[in-house]
């Protein structure tokens, strides 16, 4: 993601053309997001998205198998079905379903609890500073705060791993406690 002027102060378009060779040397795709600032605002948009779906990945591979689903039949049908997001399909936090994906490693490696949190936390103050209502927001920190505090250094993925071992899904309505 990209945001910069569109031309190199002559008009002439070409300052995004020039620079993506080099980008391209630091990631896989370059996306022209509009004037400076606007590649900010992609990734925090797109790693406010992240936060919460990869949190909706971990409740429902938790929810399907309590349910008593296999964890690679149900990863088959939400990866082949509407649920299908990134977590889902390749950072599953399952271990089995997504080769290379941090579950194998226990959680080792891959983007960060606190990464997340703090990319969180960024978006949650860019949409107030916008006036941008992010109702899922949080929840989705409050999550990231408990969890870091048991899995510090790991994968955000672990969440799965963190709910798991509680038996519990966020937003129970009994304060995080099983109601067993």
């Amino acid at each position: 993601m990209l945001g910069c002027p569109s031309h190199n102060g002559n008009g002439d378009g070409k300052l995004v053309a020039r620079v993506t060779p080099i980008l391209e040397m630091m990631g896989s795709r370059v996306i022209h997001m509009g004037e400076s600032g606007m590649g900010l605002a992609g990734k925090l948009a797109n790693n406010y998205l992240l936060a919460i779906s990869n949190i909706a990945t971990a409740e429902a591979m938790n929810l399907g198998q309590k349910l008593g689903l296999e964890p690679e039949k149900l990863a088959e049908l939400i990866n082949t079905s509407s649920g299908a997001c990134w977590p889902s399909k390749v950072n599953n936090p399952v271990k089995g379903i997504s080769p290379g994906a941090p579950a194998e490693r226990d959680f080792e490696g891959g983007f960060g609890v606190s990464l997340m949190r703090k990319d969180l936390g960024l978006a949650m103050k860019a949409a107030e500073e916008s006036g941008a209502a992010l109702e899922l927001a949080d929840v989705a920190k409050s999550l990231y705060d408990r969890v870091e505090e048991s899995e510090k250094g790991k994968d955000f993925s672990v969440v799965y791993k963190w709910l798991e071992e509680r038996g519990v899904s966020s937003g129970n309505g009994n304060g995080g406690r099983s109601r067993r």
